[in-house]
C-alpha cells in the first residue's frame, strides 16, 4: 500500500478493502482525512496534484501550516463546524494564491465527519477539487453575455467606446482607454497602411476600477499622437492583438512613449494588452488594457477573450460610424431641400425657426398661389437619415407641382397619398442595414390656403397636427381640423375645414414632434405657448423662436424642431376691385371700361390697355362657352396686378397656336405673351381663370 496513505486497521471484506483502495489510488478527487484535532492523518494520489495544498511534509500538521491563505475564512469555520455538528456540508469554494502576486485559486471543498460504528467521532474528510478553470471559464462566459447586454447600445461612437471600457473593468482589466482615429469620428475611415497619415488618435472612453490621479488617465476627447515602435503602432498596423505580460521601466518603448508609456509606468501597470479595432476592412482605432492592482499577467486565455470582445466592440463602432456618415448626408440633404429663406407674401408675414437636433424628414414650405393666396405647407416622416430625407424630398417636390393646379387642400392630400403609396411599393425589399427601417415610415402633412381678399382659411391634415391660432382679441385655439391617415396609409379620407380669420391673427405650424395635439394633449400645448403668442403684434421672428424655446425637446436624440409662424394680412377696397358681368357680348367692353377705371383711380394708366386686352380677352371666352353670369376681379397685389374672370363652366381652357388664316383661337395666345404666369383653378361652381401682369420692368 502507499505509504503516504498512512496507517490503518484494514476493511474487515474485501469489497470495502477494493473500495478504500480505488478512493486513495484512483479517484480524481483530492482526499484529506483530518483527525478530531484536525491534523492531517491520511490522503490519496489525487490530493498531491492540488498545487494549493503542498503535502510533502504535511502528515501530522494542522491545515494552517500547509494550507496557506485558503485556509482562512470558510474552510476553517466549516472545518470546525462539521467536526461539531456532524452536518456534512458540500461545494463550499475557497480563494487564495499560489504565491504572492499569482492569479487567484478557487478549490471546490466537500466536507463531512467520519464516525466508528458507535457513533464516536473519527475525524473529518475533505474532498477537494480545483475548479479555478472552470470557474474563469464562468466568468468570461458572464463577461461575454453582459458585453452582449450592454455594448452597441446607441449609435454613438463615444457611448459605444465608453461601454467597452465599463465593461471591461474590473472583470478582465484595471485600466482600458478607447481611442479612434479622427476621421471616424467625421464618418470616414482611412485606406488600408495609411493609419499614421490621417493624425492623431482621440480616446472616446475610458475606465478605471479605482480613481487614478489626474493626468494619469487619459480625457475624454484628448489627442494622443502615434509613435512608431511601440505595440500600438503594430497592432494599428498589422492589425494583430499584442499582449505584454511584463511591463516593466526596463521594457524600453515606454520610455519613449511620452504620453501612453509614461501614465502606464506612472500608474505601476505591470501587464498589457493591446488590441486593434477594424471592422469591415476599416480601422477604427485601438485599444489598451492594463493591470496595476491586479496581481497576475494576462495570459493566453485573456487576450482570447480580450480579442473577441474589441472584435464585437469595433463593429459596433463601425456601425456608428456609418451612421454618423449617413446622418451627416442626411443633414446635408434635408437643409439642401428645405427653403433657403422664406419670401416676403402679401398675404401673410413669415418667420420661422429650425432646431436641427436629428436628421429627420421634417419640413416646411411657403407657396404663393393665384389670386394673392399662399399655401402654407408642414410635414415629417418618421425615421431619420437619408431614405427619411428622400422622402422629404419627394414629398416637398409633389406638393409643389400640385400647388399650381390650385387644388383644394383636401384634393391635394389625396393625390399625394397616391404618390406616397405608389413610391413605398417601389422600394426593394431588402435595404442596407444602415438605412431606417421602412416600417417606421409615417408621413405626415398639413396643408393650409389663406386668402387675403376673403379672409378665408381652407385646410387638411394628413395624420398631421392641427394649426394652432391666436386671435388679436387673445383667444389662442387649435384649429378644428378633420384628421386623416397618414400619407401612404390607410384609406384616403380628407376632409377641409374653412374658417376666416381676422387680420392680424396669427398661425402656428409645426412638425408633429412639436405639436402632439392630435394624441390628446392639445391644452397642455396650448398652455406652454399662449404667452408667447400674445400680443398678436409683436415681431414675429421673436415670437417664434419663443415658442421654440418652450416646445423643443429637452433630449439630444429627439427629432428636429420645425415651426413656422404665419401673420394674415388683408387686401381692402383699395387693392381690389369686383363685378358681376351678365352674359352677353356686350360684357366684354363693360369689362374693358371697368378695368380702365380702376387702374386710373390706382394711378396704373399705362397699364390699362394690356389688362384690358387680357381681361377682354378672357371675359369673351367665358360668354362663348359659359352659361351664367361672369364674375370679374382686378387685384393689386404689390409690383404684380392680378385679373381673375370666373364662370359657370367646368370647361378647361387649351393654349392653342393659331394659324394665320384662322379666325379665332389667339384669345389665351394673348394673355399668355403679355402676362407674367396665368392658369386656371376651380370653383365649387365652375372655374376661374386669372392672369399676372407685371407692373415693373423688374418683373
Amino acid at each position: 500500500m502507499d505509504p503516504s496513505m498512512g496507517g490503518h486497521d484494514g476493511p474487515k471484506t474485501e469489497l470495502e478493502l477494493a473500495v478504500l483502495g480505488a478512493l486513495f489510488t484512483e479517484s480524481p478527487i483530492g482526499l484529506h482525512v483530518l483527525d478530531p484535532r484536525l491534523n492531517l492523518v491520511r490522503f490519496n494520489r489525487a490530493a498531491r496534484h492540488i498545487r494549493a495544498f503542498p503535502l510533502d511534509d504535511a502528515m501530522g500538521r494542522h491545515p494552517r501550516e500547509w494550507a496557506g491563505d485558503f485556509y482562512s475564512g470558510v474552510f476553517e469555520t466549516t472545518l470546525r463546524d462539521v467536526l461539531s455538528t456532524g452536518v456534512a456540508v458540500l461545494d463550499i469554494e475557497a480563494r487564495g494564491h499560489l504565491t504572492p502576486g499569482a492569479p487567484e485559486t478557487v478549490l471546490s471543498i466537500s466536507t463531512f465527519r467520519l464516525e466508528d460504528p458507535a457513533g464516536g467521532v473519527l475525524g473529518v474528510m475533505a474532498a477537494i477539487v480545483d475548479v479555478t478553470g472552470q470557474h474563469r471559464a464562468a466568468a468570461r462566459l458572464e463577461l461575454l453575455e453582459r458585453a452582449n447586454g450592454h455594448i452597441g447600445t446607441t449609435l454613438d461612437i463615444f457611448r459605444t467606446a465608453q461601454e467597452f471600457a465599463e465593461v471591461m473593468v474590473p472583470a478582465l482589466a484595471d485600466v482600458v482607454a478607447v481611442e479612434v482615429l479622427d476621421s471616424v469620428l467625421r464618418g470616414e475611415v482611412p485606406a488600408p497602411g495609411a493609419v499614421f497619415e490621417h493624425g492623431a488618435l482621440r480616446c472616446t472612453g475610458v475606465s478605471s476600477s479605482l480613481p487614478e490621479p489626474v493626468g494619469r488617465l487619459p480625457a475624454i476627447g484628448e489627442a494622443i499622437g502615434l509613435m512608431f515602435g511601440t505595440p500600438f503602432a503594430q497592432s494599428l498596423s498589422d492589425l494583430r492583438p499584442r499582449i505584454v505580460t511584463e511591463l516593466t521601466a526596463d521594457t524600453g518603448w515606454p520610455n519613449r512613449e511620452a504620453v501612453r508609456g509614461r501614465r502606464m509606468l506612472e500608474a505601476g501597470a505591470h501587464s498589457l494588452l493591446v488590441l486593434p479595432l477594424a471592422a469591415r476592412g476599416a480601422v477604427l482605432g485601438v485599444a489598451h488594457c492594463y493591470r496595476n492592482r491586479t496581481p497576475g499577467a494576462f495570459d493566453g486565455d485573456d487576450l482570447a477573450l480580450a480579442s473577441d470582445l474589441a472584435d464585437r466592440v469595433a463593429l459596433c463602432l463601425d456601425n456608428a460610424r456609418l451612421y454618423t456618415r449617413e446622418r451627416s448626408a442626411a443633414r446635408i440633404l434635408q437643409l439642401s431641400l428645405r427653403p433657403a429663406q422664406v419670401m416676403g407674401h402679401s398675404a401673410v408675414e413669415t418667420a420661422y425657426s429650425y432646431f436641427p437636433l436629428g436628421a429627420g424628414g421634417d419640413w416646411f414650405d411657403v407657396i404663393p398661389l393665384s389670386g394673392a393666396r399662399v399655401a402654407l405647407v408642414t410635414g415629417d416622416t418618421a425615421g431619420r437619415g437619408l431614405r427619411a430625407a428622400a422622402t422629404m424630398g419627394e414629398v416637398r417636390a409633389a406638393i409643389g407641382a400640385l400647388a399650381v393646379l390650385d387644388l383644394t387642400p383636401d384634393e391635394v392630400l389625396h393625390r399625394l397619398h397616391a404618390l406616397v403609396t405608389r413610391l413605398r411599393g417601389e422600394r426593394p425589399e431588402h435595404m442596407d442595414p444602415a438605412d431606417d427601417d421602412p416600417s417606421d415610415e409615417n408621413t405626415t402633412c398639413l396643408y393650409l390656403v389663406y386668402s387675403p381678399v376673403t379672409r378665408r382659411c381652407a385646410v387638411a391634415s394628413a395624420g398631421h397636427p392641427p394649426p394652432v391660432v391666436a386671435s388679436p382679441d387673445g383667444r389662442v385655439e387649435h384649429a378644428t381640423v378633420p384628421v386623416g391617415p397618414s400619407l401612404g396609409r390607410g384609406l384616403p379620407k380628407y376632409g377641409t375645414a374653412e374658417f376666416e380669420l381676422t387680420e392680424g391673427s396669427v398661425l402656428l405650424l409645426s412638425n408633429t414632434a412639436m405639436l402632439r395635439s392630435v394624441s390628446g394633449d392639445a391644452q397642455e400645448q396650448l398652455d406652454s405657448v399662449t404667452d408667447a403668442l400674445l400680443p398678436t403684434n409683436q415681431p414675429l421672428q421673436e415670437m417664434c423662436d419663443e415658442v421654440l424655446y418652450r416646445l423643443a425637446p429637452h433630449k439630444a436624440e429627439s427629432d428636429d424642431a420645425v415651426l413656422l409662424l404665419a401673420r394674415t394680412r388683408v387686401l381692402g377696397p383699395d387693392q381690389v376691385r369686383s363685378w358681376t358681368l351678365a352674359n352677353r357680348p356686350a360684357s366684354a367692353g363693360e369689362a374693358r371700361d371697368a378695368v380702365e377705371g380702376a387702374l386710373a383711380e390706382w394711378g396704373l394708366e399705362q397699364h390699362a390697355f394690356t389688362a384690358s386686352l387680357v381681361v377682354s380677352e378672357l371675359v369673351t371666352n367665358a360668354i362663348r362657352y359659359a352659361d351664367g353670369d361672369i364674375g370679374l376681379r382686378l387685384i393689386l397685389d404689390g409690383p404684380v396686378l392680378v385679373c381673375e374672370v370666373t364662370d359657370d363652366s367646368s370647361t378647361a381652357p387649351h393654349l392653342r397656336y393659331a394659324e394665320d388664316v384662322d379666325e379665332g383661337g389667339r384669345g389665351l395666345y394673348l394673355t399668355w405673351q403679355v402676362s407674367r404666369r396665368w392658369g386656371t383653378r376651380p370653383e365649387p361652381r365652375g372655374k376661374t381663370i386669372w392672369a399676372e401682369l407685371a407692373l415693373s420692368d423688374d418683373d
